[in-house]
């Protein structure tokens, strides 16, 4: 098995050796572009993917520059495929409707990237083979892997990027992945399949929410190093808009894949070092914080029972943190699915 790494400054051919032979192989591999105020871009998108590309699903996601309409009278690649939103579902939703049809189409490889021109369609090559050789079942963009090509990233962006990662390192459980806005990814459609599409988020936080749901399911993620391309494109995200629903869906996620993976699937050592820890820690500030204001000095006892519990708490969850960085999913997922038998639901 090989593996390939993209690195920066050196181009990719619009058709790497790389991907040659997936036909042969029996992979029919999809691209989905959601399109909302990309008209200006979306034709050279088109334009720039590979002959590894077999079905190009255009999501017109309600856009009021009628980008589905422009490429049906415009392009000519026959892989392209226009689905028309009747409402604007966000680019989560845009998205999720693009994979669905794939899915029903009969795709193993699904590759989502904007219509922007942010996302080099050269790279849809090294997406592809992270999932086809089984190293992966979702490969996801990393543009914070060149640090010279942060250079071309606005500062603004990369300290709230810095923060989006930690807090979704805590969400997610891939602790390994940086980058969790980046929407440049790749999956494998069997593991797509089990995606609960009804329950993920279909605004901004649709990338950091996929991750969520594939670490219930135990896949495996990998970072694709990428650089990072800001040309006249405005993007729609609005920081100030988004900052309590990330806020929300990051503690929410956290709370649930701590509860599913450590209580109600598993229980380890783990689990017993986070209760204990929480608990120890609570427990110790609220007696420090409760004799804090006694005028008379604390003896050495009281110091003691305030602060050694904080001590060993912190040690504890320390340990939990290690414990959960260490646990994060090393094998792929698809393969093991793709030799188990489909059941089909008994009829009630």
């Amino acid at each position: 098995m090989r593996n390939i790494v993209y690195h920066p400054g050196v181009p990719l051919a619009p058709e790497s050796p790389d991907a040659v032979g997936l036909a042969a192989q029996g992979l029919l591999v999809a691209v989905v572009i959601p399109c909302f105020r990309v008209s200006k871009h979306v034709l050279h998108v088109l334009a720039d993917i590979g002959g590894d590309v077999d079905l190009i699903y255009v999501v017109d996601d309600r856009c009021p520059e009628q980008t589905g309409l422009l490429v049906e009278r415009d392009n000519r690649d026959p892989r392209v495929r226009v689905i028309r939103n009747e409402t604007n579902l966000g680019v989560g939703g845009a998205t999720i409707e693009g994979m669905k049809r794939a899915i029903a189409d009969g795709a193993d490889i699904i590759v989502k990237l904007d219509g922007d021109g942010q996302m080099d369609p050269r790279l849809l090559p090294v997406f592809i083979e992270a999932i086809r050789s089984g190293q992966a079942d979702y490969a996801k963009g990393n543009r914070f892997y060149d640090p010279d090509g942060l250079a071309t990233m606005p500062r603004l962006r990369v300290a709230g990027n810095a923060a989006l990662s930690f807090l979704a390192k805590l969400s997610t459980g891939y602790w390994q992945s940086f980058d969790p806005t980046n929407g440049y990814v790749a999956i494998h459609a069997e593991v797509a399949r089990r995606l609960p599409f009804e329950k993920i988020s279909k605004r901004y936080f649709f990338e950091t929410d996929v991750l969520f749901r594939l670490n219930i399911l135990q896949a495996r993620v990998v970072d694709i190093p990428m650089p990072a391309t800001y040309g006249s494109e405005r993007s729609n995200l609005r920081v100030s808009r988004v900052i309590a629903p990330f806020a929300f869906g990051h503690l929410r996620n956290f709370i649930k894949r701590i509860g599913y993976n450590y209580f109600l699937r598993d229980f380890s050592v783990a689990s017993l070092e986070l209760v204990i820890g929480i608990a120890l820690l609570v427990f110790g500030l609220w007696f420090g914080l409760s004799h804090w204001s006694s005028t008379s000095p604390a003896s050495a006892g009281t110091v003691m029972l305030a602060g050694l519990p904080v001590i060993l708490g912190m040690q504890l969850l320390l340990a939990f943190v290690s414990y959960d960085v260490q646990s994060a999913p090393m094998s792929a997922l698809h393969p093991r699915l793709l030799r188990a038998p489909r059941v089909q639901p008994r009829p009630r």
